[in-house]
């Protein structure tokens, strides 16, 4: 690779201060601190020096990703498969989700980095790189029926009025992907929840099947949301083998990321553990009065609560930071979650609103935190 940084070190010239192509200083930063580690640091400040800088951060979160994804292209295939009542081999049921989830990554990239790239050029900045892992994320939580133009109009509002107006990565309020989600399930009802979208319907390139027109199914949280048990068993919903968005039916490839993240330490076990305590006591009430027809357990493996509590609750931009915290930000989301989707039938996915309320309260949570250990020091001062 030794050529790659030689080619680098031979054309920067050109991209620094009066250099021919010095207006796109920014586009070939992004992709040099992209590729190699910066040998710069800060010169004034308070600052902590560490082996891993964000771009890492960023890259390790999608190989985290990665688990999901895989198999939520097989899902995609295998449940077309299902529908039309065929059989076929792992890899026709693979490469079939393949061809249908790959175009709306492609898509979230190029829109996304686009408006990034021509943000950071306008302001003569540096190319951040959170959407590293928004871009990835905002297909996976989507239905595999959501067409390809919504998903550019939800990524431009995410990134535009979600990220860049706040000041860029690591200056949002709001988890980025879950805007994007939040605008398509508002904005366009109709492509986000239904019993028509969780199930690609069309045969790509020789692989899969065309299904009837108007073909429908419904997830076991729309089943849910109507009064009525789930009809997959626990052990499918574990497996991932369910209806659902792209990236969220296998609570299995969704721990294996979990690990990832909490081996690295790149995600924080407290807000991650929280949520689920949340969400356990919440969805146990719930059984215990008869108010609901799932076991609490079975809330983990439905919907979208394992992947929210594990990739975006513990979003380290948008979460609780202080220790004490984030056992508080956690709690409320996985219990909002599940007051959502049994007390309303009109959001049977509460994880979404769970995460953005608790990304709304986690400077305040913050703050209480911080000032309680402040008052205990000048109390202990006055003694």
């Amino acid at each position: 690779m030794s050529f790659l940084r030689n080619y680098l070190n031979q054309i920067k010239p050109n991209f620094e201060e009066g250099g021919k192509l010095h207006a796109f200083r920014s586009v070939f930063d992004g992709f040099e601190t992209f590729l190699y580690v910066p040998n710069t640091t800060a010169k004034s400040g308070a600052s902590i020096h560490d082996a891993i800088d964000s771009k890492r951060i960023m890259s390790m979160v999608v190989i985290a990703l990665m688990p999901a994804l895989l198999f939520g292209m097989y899902n995609v295939g295998y449940q077309n498969y299902l529908a039309a009542g065929q059989e076929g081999s792992f890899l026709d049921m693979f490469i079939y989700g393949a061809l249908a989830v790959v175009p709306k990554i492609l898509v979230s990239y190029i829109v996304g980095l686009g408006i990034e790239f021509a943000w950071a050029q306008w302001k003569n900045e540096e190319i951040q790189e959170g959407y590293l892992v928004s871009g990835i994320i905002i297909p996976m939580i989507l239905p595999v029926g959501c067409p390809l133009w919504v998903i550019v109009l939800a990524v431009a509002f995410a990134v535009i009025f979600g990220k860049e107006i706040f000041g860029g990565t690591g200056m949002n309020i709001f988890n980025v992907a879950l805007l994007a989600r939040a605008f398509l399930f508002f904005s366009y009802p109709t492509k986000m929840s239904g019993d028509t979208v969780w199930v690609s319907t069309e045969s790509i390139l020789g692989f899969g099947n065309t299904l009837p027109d108007g073909f429908t199914c419904a997830t076991p949280l729309g089943l849910m949301a109507t009064g009525n048990a789930p009809t997959a068993s626990l052990m499918d919903s574990f497996i991932g083998l369910i209806p659902g968005s792209i990236g969220e039916t296998s609570v299995i490839a969704i721990a294996i990321g979990a690990i990832i993240l909490l081996w690295t330490g790149i995600a924080s076990w407290k807000t991650m553990f929280s949520v689920f305590a949340g969400g356990a006591l919440l969805g146990y009430i719930f059984q215990a009065t008869g108010q609901s027809t799932v076991e609490w357990y079975h809330q983990f493996a439905i919907g979208g609560f394992c992947f929210g509590a594990v990739f975006m609750a513990t979003d380290p931009v948008t979460s609780a930071r202080t220790e004490t915290g984030k056992y508080i930000y956690g709690f409320i989301i996985g219990a909002l979650a599940v007051i959502i989707r049994q007390m309303n039938p009109g959001f049977p996915e509460g994880m979404m609103l769970a995460i953005l309320f608790g990304n709304m309260m986690a400077p305040t949570i913050d703050y209480f935190v911080v000032q309680r250990n402040i008052n205990k020091r000048l109390n202990r001062v006055k003694k």
